[in-house]
């Protein structure tokens, strides 16, 4: 995808997936109401779609500090609550400083290709393993699930995780 995108989120979905504006902001709206359960405030109407490789590299960069999960959390409530553009290099600067990374440490990673390779990486890896979209899940690096799903599929596909794997060992 590109850094600037003009269509939005449901125009975007409704074009690759050859569905109406209507039935995008359907299915959206599931996904807010699946964030709102969680106590997530998910803006879809606003959100600014961009690329997010350079996102990517800031939270393998943050990982390096041991602040990956929070870059990571923070980076998705901008996106996804926020309405920011987290594939503008200053938005992601400044996200960093909000978690504890030096601004300047991260303004010379962004404007080189540090990290790059391990991201491409990550994208190969996935591609291997079937990932067409997000949010996808991988559990026991054989059962996946795909798309936003309720608390009871994850329920379900852990309980017979567990019960394969009892057998396994039984």
């Amino acid at each position: 995808m590109d850094r600037h995108v003009k269509e939005n989120m449901h125009e975007k979905l409704a074009n690759k997936y050859g569905m109406s504006i209507e039935q995008a902001k359907a299915n959206t709206q599931n996904m807010v109401q699946m964030a709102s359960e969680l106590g997530l405030d998910y803006q879809m109407d606003t959100l600014i779609l961009t690329n997010t490789f350079d996102a990517h590299r800031l939270t393998l960069f943050a990982k390096e500090h041991g602040l990956m999960k929070d870059m990571t959390e923070r980076i998705l409530r901008a996106y996804f609550t926020e309405s920011k553009h987290i594939g503008n290099h200053e938005t992601l600067t400044e996200l960093a400083a909000e978690v504890g990374l030096d601004k300047e440490a991260v303004q010379q990673m962004l404007a080189s290709d540090r990290m790059a390779d391990a991201v491409r990486a990550d994208e190969q890896e996935a591609r291997r393993i079937g990932v067409t979209g997000v949010p996808f899940y991988l559990i026991n690096k054989k059962y996946a699930l795909t798309g936003a799903q309720p608390t009871e599929i994850f329920v379900q596909a852990l309980n017979q995780v567990i019960t394969e794997d009892e057998k396994a060992e039984g």
